[in-house]
């Protein structure tokens, strides 16, 4: 799992949908998620900190979970089948035992924001979807990659497998 942050919210300029856009820490990958225009302005509200007269629905879980003495512990993007993202939120209830809920990817993200929960995100979500915000970055760790494969022999691989066979015995 990687942890990544809320970048924004941004419109396709094609349909109108919102996405929200998570960044890995060295941003290097953006993670696009097209979501509802409900779980978008929750999100915006928070993360402008608009206040609201009443509770919003993201509002009451995390009231009832502090109502009911538990605490959200991180949400977890975990799985992307047909560009459907699947997630599920974390709590440690009053007795410190972890329970996970399934939840779409906006509400979790929403429910995390509130409760500055870290977001984390599966590797293979990240591959399948994330985009590159550093071509340079990569390319120099393109070039290395080349650079380091160039010279090899194979030669090399049977030393390394004779030195991993003999660590076996």
């Amino acid at each position: 799992m990687i942890e990544m942050k809320v970048m924004g919210i941004a419109i396709d300029t094609r349909n109108g949908s919102p996405i929200i856009v998570l960044n890995d820490s060295e941003n290097r990958k953006a993670l696009p998620i097209w979501i509802g225009s409900a779980e978008a302005s929750s999100i915006i509200r928070k993360i402008e900190n608009i206040p609201s007269t009443r509770p919003l629905t993201h509002d009451l879980f995390i009231n009832f979970a502090n109502q009911t003495g538990a605490r959200i512990d991180r949400i977890e993007i975990n799985d992307v089948d047909e560009q459907t993202y699947f997630s599920s939120i974390f709590l440690i209830d009053k007795d410190g035992k972890e329970i996970e809920i399934d939840a779409r990817p906006s509400d979790a993200i929403a429910i995390a924001i509130r409760a500055s929960a870290p977001i984390f995100v599966a590797a293979g979500v990240i591959m399948d979807g994330a985009v590159s915000v550093d071509k340079d970055k990569d390319e120099e760790e393109a070039q290395e990659f080349r650079n380091f494969i160039k010279d090899i022999k194979p030669s090399d691989f049977a030393k390394l497998i004779d030195k991993n066979y003999e660590s076996d015995q």
